[in-house]
């Protein structure tokens, strides 16, 4: 009798530290997650983004979606079909932004990697293709596939229901592509404007 209750007594423990180490195992796997949601989703070049978000209408969170999608922060960063910066600006992008912002001829492509610069350029951008499309989703694919291709697709029942959002996205790519701006989006606002409304 006496050794059957010391087998309970044990196996009662067992389970209890097994249930401490999942309770404090799982608790150090979200300080983890925590942690690297921070470090790879930075407030980097906040002076900057926060001035043109502010000057071009738009939420600074958004610019840090497209800075962290672009290039992860990497002013240096160039792609495989030339854009350049933070933003990933082209070179035709680059020009159309110059002329519509009236900037002299001392500015150059080779000036995106300016952080300023790629900044104000970006932001620019990405404010104009949403208030053209009415729509971050819809800016989002025509930053990443043109204004004229998403065009094309918000103008079609086949794509767009209501003209402004897409329902069906004709291009895979594009759909990633906007898929993980909204997730990068979605986690700014975790861990920095849902955490400071708690407080």
């Amino acid at each position: 009798m006496r050794k059957g209750r010391v087998i309970v007594v044990i196996v009662v423990v067992i389970l209890l530290l097994l249930a401490a180490a999942a309770f404090f195992g799982f608790d150090i796997y979200q300080k983890s997650v925590q942690e690297y949601k921070l470090a790879t989703h930075p407030l980097k070049y906040s002076e900057y983004v926060e001035k043109y978000a502010d000057e071009y209408g738009i939420d600074k969170y958004v610019i840090y979606a497209f800075i962290k999608t672009e290039s992860g922060f990497n002013a240096d960063a160039v792609s495989s079909t030339g854009a350049r910066g933070l933003m990933q600006l082209m070179e035709t992008a680059f020009d159309w932004v110059k002329f519509r912002l009236g900037d002299s001829d001392d500015v150059t492509f080779d000036d995106m990697f300016d952080p300023e610069t790629n900044i104000r350029y970006g932001a620019y951008m990405v404010s104009y293709l949403t208030e053209y499309f009415g729509c971050t989703d819809t800016a989002a694919a025509a930053y990443f596939s043109g204004i004229g291709e998403v065009s094309g697709w918000v103008s079609d029942p086949a794509y767009s229901s209501d003209g402004v959002h897409i329902d069906k996205y004709p291009s895979k790519n594009a759909a990633h592509y906007v898929n993980k701006i909204n997730n990068a989006l979605s986690t700014y606002y975790e861990l920095y404007v849902y955490k400071n409304s708690r407080k």
